[in-house]
This record gives C-alpha cells, structure tokens and sequence, in this order.
C-alpha cells in the first residue's frame, strides 16, 4: 500500500512538473482527480462531463475565500439545477474546519478534501483562492487568482456563456 501510494504521489508529481501553469491550461483538458467530500463520499471531476463545472480552491485561512464563498453559494443555488456545480476544494491539512466554515457560511456546493496537496499541485494553485472554470467537455476555458468585490460578476458571464454553448 505504501509503494502504492509512493508511485502515485510520484505520478501525481511528474504530470504536475510537466503539466502547465493553471494560467496556461485554458483551452486544455483540465487535469481529473477523486478527492473525498464532506459526505464521505469520493467526487471525481470527470464524473460531471456534460455540466459546466466551477472548482474553487480555498482554505480556512483565506480571508478572500471567505468573502467569496458566499457568493458562490449563490451563483451554484441557482444555476445548478440547469448543469452547472462547483467544487469547493479545501486545502487545510485538517478538513474538521472546512466543514465547520462551510457549514458557518451555509455552504451547500460540494466541499472535497485536498489535504495532501496533491490536486493544488497538479493545478498549480500558488495562492488562494484559484478558481478554475470547466467547460461541458472538460475543457478549462477560464481561470481566475485570488478575489476581489466584482469577481463574482465576471464569473455569472463566463457561467451563462458556457451553459449556453
């Protein structure tokens, strides 16, 4: 099991080293990964082909992640229901405070678990937060650092453009 996990973290590792820069991924497919969520249950990326897919890497710690994830929330409440989601990818080393903020700013969007870092690597995330739009074939089509009042905006656009492809 330890060889195992070695190889893929080597893996994990040798794609990221030779992967792209988050920036430099528009256009690409975007990377597929399985991380585990606050319902215990194992969300795989590629699972949602076919919808248009916001990932959004936060931590506890981010005071922008915290400003921005409210509003968020909002845009997934109500674009979900016509093919879009988002998953809300925390990269705190203990997921108990994820939950507990999620739940604080009444998170409904799916929260995985990147506590090994192995999924900001092969995204490249530097900084928080990182937001990364996936078009319905898998494709990232935008990617946007870190967050400022008026993001929110830029990312209904891009949503609305892409549901509508």
């Amino acid at each position: 099991m330890k060889m195992r996990k070695a190889l893929m973290g080597i893996g994990l590792s040798i794609i990221a080293a030779s992967g792209l820069a988050v920036a430099d991924m528009t256009g690409r497919e975007a990377p597929d990964f399985a991380l585990k969520s606050s319902t215990g249950e194992n969300l795989r990326l590629s699972e949602y082909r076919g919808d248009v897919v916001m990932v959004n890497f936060w931590a506890t710690w981010c005071g922008p992640c915290r400003q921005e994830m409210p509003l968020l929330e909002e845009l997934f409440s109500r674009y979900e229901r016509v093919g879009f989601t988002l998953l809300g990818v925390n990269i705190d080393d203990d997921p108990r405070r994820a939950v507990a903020m999620a739940q604080e700013l009444g998170v409904t969007f799916p929260v995985v678990f990147d506590n090994t870092k192995e999924v900001s690597k092969l995204y490249d995330v530097n900084a928080m937060p990182v937001t990364v739009l996936v078009d319905k074939e898998g494709r990232v089509r935008h990617v946007h650092h870190g967050y400022k009042p008026g993001y929110e905006e830029k990312y209904l656009n891009e949503v609305r453009a892409l549901l509508r492809e």
